[in-house]
């Protein structure tokens, strides 16, 4: 395991427990079963803390994203067919296609 794979681990059980750290939006396994959870989608502010743990999970998993692209890349670039001019093509590429969604 290379230096970019113990950083990708230790990012997604960050993630992870962001991820249990936030807040039901609903009224839990009651509001399920009768229905009172139908405001799912309304708009509720985040104060405080939760606010924090949303901006957090969010910048966790833009640095996420970018290391399973980093790691691709670098993963790619150790095989014997692929050269440096491929593995930098293809990430040029990877970023665009990225971008090009988001956009």
């Amino acid at each position: 395991m290379q230096w970019y794979d113990w950083i990708f681990w230790i990012i997604c059980l960050v993630i992870i427990v962001l991820g249990l750290l936030q807040g039901g939006k609903s009224e839990g396994a009651s509001g399920a079963i009768t229905g009172g959870g139908l405001n799912v989608f309304v708009k509720t502010k985040e104060r405080g803390s939760e606010l924090i743990v949303s901006y957090l999970t969010l910048g966790f998993g833009i640095v996420f994203l970018f290391l399973a692209l980093l790691s691709t890349v670098l993963t790619s670039g150790s095989s014997d067919s692929a050269t440096t001019g491929e593995t930098t093509t293809t990430a040029i590429h990877l970023i665009q296609n990225f971008l090009g969604v988001i956009i």
